[in-house]
This record gives C-alpha cells, structure tokens and sequence, in this order.
C-alpha cells in the first residue's frame, strides 16, 4: 500500500490527466485513450509504479474509460440520428473477435513490446491526422465480406493493442470509404463499446503481479474512478472552444504532438 502523500499525489494528477484529457476530447474529437495511456505510463512510473506489466494496467484501464465515454457518446449521436445501425450490427461480431484477440494477445506481452506496438501505430495515426487529405478515397462505399469482417477485426485488434476506442482507426477507414465525416464519427462511437466492453472483461481477469494499488487485474480502480468524472466535466469546455476558434490547426498540431509521444515510446523501447 502506498504512503499517503503518494496518494494524493497520484489522485491529483489523475484529475489533471482526466481534465486534459475532456479538453483534448471535446475540442479535437478524438478518442481519450491515445492521449490517457501514454498519460498512465508516465504517471505510475514517476511515482515508482513501473513494473513489467505496466502498459497492461495502461491499457486495460483506458478501456474501462471507454466503456463510459462510448456509451454516452452513441446515445448523444444517436438523438442526432447520426449512428448507422446497421453497419454496427454487421460489425458487431468481427469486432468483438479482435478485441479478445487483442486481450490474449497483450496477455502474453510485457510493458516494452506494448510500448512498441503502442509507438508503431500511434505514429502511423498521428501522422494520418497531420498529412491525411480528406478526398483521399478507397471506394465509393464500404467494401463487403470478407474484406468488411477482415477489416473490423484487424481495426478492433489493434485499438485493443493501445487500449483506444474506434474512432482512431474507424473514422479515417469509413471516411477513406466516402462515409460522411458526422456519420463516421457517430458510429466509430458504437465501435467503441463494442471493442471496449470485452476487452474491459479480459484485462479484469488477466493476472498482473506488479499492478499499482488498488488494481483489479490489469484495470486501475483510482485511475477509473477520477479520470471518467473529469473527463465528463472538462468535454463541454472542449466543445465551446471547437465552436470558438478554427480547430484545423490544433488538431494538426495535436497530431504531431502524438507523433512524439509515439517517437519518445519508441526510443524507451530503443534504450536510447
């Protein structure tokens, strides 16, 4: 058990993680996962918390947040009428398929091969963000199977692998496929319980002897708990800024700032 003043310490900064996080969220509309779990991995390791399983407890909490922030984000799109349906229901399966095979995956990975698959792919996202031109196209429409099912279980695989939502790897793939950026988003939030909810369910059971305290396998219980309260009381914040100012050159400049968070988890996996 830690000391007390590790404890508020670690409390304190998870309410300035989750704050920033609902800012970032509601301003740039991206998912909270990519900006939290490089946030849990330099909070638990500054306070003396890092262990060989640390990116599990990373990842396995930030899809506990998801769940919570999927869920009242498919509601919110959905009195829009925004969310297809019917391309969550064919989906559904597929994604499911690739978030427990992302759990048994990071089940058999430590904190250093998580860092660099978490570093590969978040590189490649940012940089889609920063340079990705939105008439770029794959097809007129969202192709079928089994291109669709290969497609949704490698999408579910890989967020589960970063412990992110949908929408990261969703919306460019419904967009590159001329899906409306508003309907991309909305339903890229389905994705998100869909790859989240079993995922959330595999990282609870997995066993990770070096979690910080107050973990329930690899899910962080404080971290939970603060972060999902700040970050719902910091996103209409985020929001009222999109709606102020031009939110193109923040997110590129957001895009490169993951790019280099992306870098820096490479270069720990380097050594360098």
């Amino acid at each position: 058990m830690p000391d007390p003043a590790t404890l508020i310490a670690m409390l304190a900064l998870l309410m300035v993680i989750g704050a920033a996080t609902g800012v970032i969220a509601g301003l740039l509309g991206v998912g909270g996962g990519i900006v939290l779990v490089p946030a849990f991995f330099y909070l638990f390791s500054t306070l003396g918390f890092g262990g060989a399983h640390l990116m599990q407890v990373c990842i396995g909490t930030s899809a506990a947040t998801i769940v919570v922030t999927s869920a009242r984000s498919v509601m919110l799109h959905n009195k829009k009428g925004a969310v297809d349906w019917q391309m969550l229901r064919d989906w559904a399966l597929f994604l499911v398929m690739g978030s427990v095979m992302g759990v048994a995956v990071a089940s058999v990975l430590k904190t250093t091969a998580l860092q660099a698959v978490f570093g590969v792919l978040a590189g490649v996202a940012g940089l889609y963000m920063a340079f990705g031109r939105s008439e770029w196209r794959l097809g007129a429409q969202m192709p079928g199977q089994p291109l669709r099912g290969v497609q949704a279980v490698v999408l579910a695989l890989f967020s589960t692998l970063m412990g992110i939502g949908g929408g990261t790897f969703g919306v460019p793939l419904m967009s590159l496929y001329s899906m409306p950026i508003h309907r991309a988003v909305a339903t890229a939030s389905g994705f998100g319980i869909l790859i989240s909810v079993p995922s959330l369910i595999g990282f609870l059971l997995l066993t990770v002897p070096d979690a910080p305290p107050y973990s329930i396998g690899a899910v962080n219980l404080p971290a939970f708990a603060v972060v999902i309260p700040m970050t719902l009381l910091t996103t209409p914040y985020g929001v009222r800024l999109a709606h102020a100012m031009d939110p193109k050159p923040l997110k590129r400049a957001f895009a490169i700032f993951i790019t280099l968070v992306a870098a820096n988890m490479l270069r720990k996996v380097a050594g360098w």
